[in-house]
């Protein structure tokens, strides 16, 4: 049964197609067979690395939103990631700030630099080692390039995508696709984000994204649900609470709902994010941070 959710959890081996999984030892289950059959990469967008979709939802800002006058992170920062399926600890994942000497079109950019992998025993079943990296204008917050790094089980891939903002394009190995306005990858997306000015945002507030991902450019809406307090092995936060929208009948529940917290400081960074499915439930934890532009906004 573990292996079953592993392979559903992290498969990319499909990119377009229903992924099905046979397992004789697996008992039939009807509600764990529904999870295997229908996962696919679009629907799913690997599940140890979901946080970063997460966070890029509050990209949807841009279209209403202006930036703050600098970015809110620096070149160092480092932030870990748990992820658990129920109780147990299935992947880890981090993101980190690079400094580059690195420019594109002449211009300074940062080097974002992310990955996910699988934890513990896990790795023994499914063993996933995913790494994702973007090089964005310093300036802009915009992306350059993105380029994924792909290890899972017996599965390889590379990937990589161009983005041109003026022409509302983008260019990646799997071909050209245009956007209606700016375009994010995943990665680039919550940086960008956590620069905006949301201090206006009112509760039931929605709002639209665009997000490449491997063979298309997407739409995403995002509702500002609120702020609340959240415990985490760090400490007590004040958050800033969204929902960005999931589509049921494949491995979610009807009315299951995605929930992102992102504290309510001057950092903005994403402290938890929580997900039911059909089988369990998925959440996402921050563990540790280091090298943060500004101090940790800790509820004493």
């Amino acid at each position: 049964m573990v292996n079953l959710v592993l392979q559903c959890l992290f498969s990319n081996a499909s990119d377009n197609s229903i992924m099905t999984v046979s397992d004789p030892d697996s008992g039939c289950h009807p509600r764990l067979d529904s999870v295997v059959t229908f996962c696919t990469k679009h629907q799913m967008i690997k599940i140890h690395f979901l946080f970063i979709l997460l966070i890029s939802a509050s990209t949807a800002f841009a279209q209403g939103l202006q930036n703050v006058k600098e970015p809110v992170f620096k070149a160092g920062e480092n932030l870990s990631y748990r992820l658990r399926y129920g109780f147990i600890t299935a992947a880890e994942a981090s993101i980190k700030v690079l400094d580059t000497d690195a420019k594109f079109e002449n211009r300074p950019v940062f080097h974002l630099f992310a990955e996910g992998r699988t934890a513990g025993s896990f790795n023994i079943f499914y063993k996933v080692r995913n790494r994702y990296d973007s090089y964005i204008d310093k300036e802009t917050l915009c992306p350059y390039l993105y380029t994924e790094n792909i290890r899972e089980a017996n599965y390889r891939r590379n990937d990589k995508a161009r983005f041109y903002q003026d022409e509302k394009r983008v260019v990646s190995n799997r071909g050209t696709f245009k956007g209606n306005g700016q375009t994010f990858d995943v990665v680039s997306a919550y940086f960008f984000a956590r620069s905006l000015d949301i201090s206006k945002l009112k509760q039931g507030d929605k709002f639209s994204m665009n997000y490449f991902l491997g063979d298309g450019i997407s739409k995403l809406e995002v509702e500002f649900v609120g702020r609340e307090r959240v415990k985490t092995v760090l400490g007590t936060f004040n958050c800033i609470k969204f929902s960005p929208s999931i589509q049921p009948g494949r491995i979610f529940r009807k009315d299951s709902k995605l929930y992102l917290w992102i504290t309510d400081d001057a950092n903005r960074i994403p402290v938890k994010a929580h997900v039911e499915i059909l089988v369990g439930s998925v959440t996402l934890e921050l563990i540790t941070v280091d090298g943060l532009k500004y101090p940790l906004g800790l509820v004493k």
